[in-house]
């Protein structure tokens, strides 16, 4: 495929982000791309606003599984191009345009070169959130064509285009969303012995919480809380009677994640009696780490070498991705693909570089015709 063609993918799909589990506008416009390349050897199926598609393999022992995530950001988008996104507040900042695109290149080149063993397309909502690749992984549709091995890709502005990254083992953290509600009493400020002020509790909460990591774990089991947005209040001289706490959890070990809960569980258990309030904890969306097969790892190691794109190894981050779920279930692995941009990942200014697509769906349909010829 073109890159004219890849670069329309992208630019369509970028003018119409929407969020996890409302990618209806998404659906339709991949559909219609699918149906048209589609032929007698490639079945569809519809779950929730995703879709899975396989292609029948010539005489095939295996199912190799290759997913592209769907859903944008609710970012408004700065980057004054000519294709910017047309829904308000809406933005695919973190590279799913370029996931899709590149996934229907792919599909196009299996279509009309079709290999030995089956290939299976998954283009899956809600990655960013509330996260749609367990649940998927649950359902009767993925479990009818439930594939052998599935590999991924990532978007990398701070890699150059023509290279990948990727590395045996863990290459993505454990994550988890936290919200923390603390209710007390209002009053005026004139007053204070009248109320239970919860802006002061919420403040000394994020203090005391920063020591969970410092102090509460051990120090060679990485560790990261934030607490990125607080509100409290309705006016200056007015004691707030309710705050509010959002963040996010990260560590490189599944257990270490419990951990840091349980602390932060503990914590609010003695500040509701410090500070005379209730506390309600929400952990949002959580995510299993990405763990990469060594095996898998290397092959597509080779099928760089053998394609000339270049390979480059990867460190681990403290990122996160639902494709951890997938990885946990079904071996495979994920890798980075180099988009050469200034600004990073849920940027409002992002913009990868458009020569990236034919490398991405490269590497990709190199990858898989490695797998298709390695043995079970």
């Amino acid at each position: 495929m073109e890159l004219a063609t890849l670069i329309r993918f992208r630019r369509e799909l970028h003018q119409i982000p929407e969020l996890g589990f409302k990618e209806f506008q998404t659906q339709k416009y991949l559909l219609s791309c699918i149906q048209e390349m589609a032929n007698e050897h490639v079945e569809i199926q519809r779950w929730e606003t995703g879709i899975l598609v396989k292609v029948s393999g010539l005489n095939p022992t295996k199912t190799i599984g290759y997913r592209a995530d769907m859903d944008g950001l609710p970012i408004e988008e700065e980057t004054g191009l000519p294709f910017s996104s047309t829904h308000n507040g809406r933005m695919h900042a973190c590279g799913h345009d370029f996931h899709m695109a590149i996934a229907l290149g792919v599909l196009n080149n299996v279509i009309e070169h079709r290999i030995q063993d089956d290939v299976l397309f998954v283009f899956q909502p809600a990655e960013e959130g509330p996260g749609g690749a367990l649940p998927l992984l649950q359902s009767d549709a993925f479990n009818k064509w439930k594939p052998d091995c599935m590999f991924a890709l990532h978007i990398a502005p701070e890699h150059p285009v023509g290279t990948v990254a990727s590395k045996p083992g863990l290459l993505f953290a454990n994550t988890s969303e936290l919200f923390i509600d603390f209710i007390g009493k209002g009053g005026h400020a004139a007053y204070p012995h009248l109320s239970k002020d919860m802006a002061v509790a919420a403040g000394s909460f994020i203090t005391q919480i920063q020591h969970i990591v410092s102090r509460g774990l051990d120090p060679l089991d990485s560790a990261v809380v934030t607490i990125g947005k607080m509100t409290s209040g309705h006016v200056q001289n007015a004691i707030a009677e309710t705050a509010r706490l959002e963040g996010t959890i990260r560590t490189l070990k599944p257990s270490a994640i419990e951990k840091v809960k349980s602390r932060i569980e503990n914590i609010a258990k003695g500040f509701e009696v410090t500070y005379d309030c209730q506390i309600n904890l929400d952990y949002g969306s959580n995510y299993y780490q990405v763990y990469n097969d060594a095996d898998y790892v290397q092959t597509f190691q080779e099928a760089m070498t053998n394609c000339g794109i270049v390979f480059k190894e990867a460190k681990e981050a403290m990122t996160g991705e639902d494709f951890g779920f997938m990885l946990k279930d079904i071996p495979g692995f994920m890798f980075w693909l180099g988009v050469d941009s200034p600004y990073g990942l849920h940027h409002a200014r992002l913009a990868p570089k458009e020569e990236a697509l034919v490398v991405g769906v490269k590497a990709v349909v190199h990858t898989i015709n490695q797998l298709s010829s390695k043995e079970n």
